[in-house]
């Protein structure tokens, strides 16, 4: 393309103005210009505090769960430890355990165990 009269600063301005039309056009599609933006803006920042907060007390009645689980399984094995130990206990004295029905394999290795200690420190 050869050189049309131009002069460098004919084509400087001519590249600023382009420039400042494209800039101008970007401008007016802006959506911060638009009112209804920032309502929609607003909204999300609104919905977004809302399922924070709705998730917070999520996780906050997810620990609380927790912790009730734990407390019930920790109160659970010293109930059966009591027994256990209550049983064994019975074994020493020489008395004949009391029949339940259907002992669990755990408690029933707890019996065993409390008989052989029992045994174990008769023989001493």
């Amino acid at each position: 393309m050869k050189n049309q009269g131009l002069t460098f600063a004919d084509r400087l301005e001519t590249a600023a103005k382009a420039k400042q039309a494209l800039l101008e056009k970007a401008r007016q599609k802006d959506p911060s210009n638009d009112p209804e933006f920032a309502a929609r803006q607003a909204a999300r920042i609104e919905a977004a505090k809302i399922r924070e907060a709705r998730d917070a007390e999520k996780r906050e009645a997810k620990a609380a769960e927790q912790a009730r689980v734990k407390a019930e399984r920790e109160a659970e094995a010293a109930r059966k430890a009591a027994e256990a130990e209550a049983e064994a206990e019975r074994i020493r004295a020489g008395k004949r355990p009391v029949s339940k029905p259907a002992l669990s394999a755990a408690e029933q290795k707890a019996i065993r165990d409390a008989r052989y200690a029992a045994r174990k420190a008769r023989k001493k």
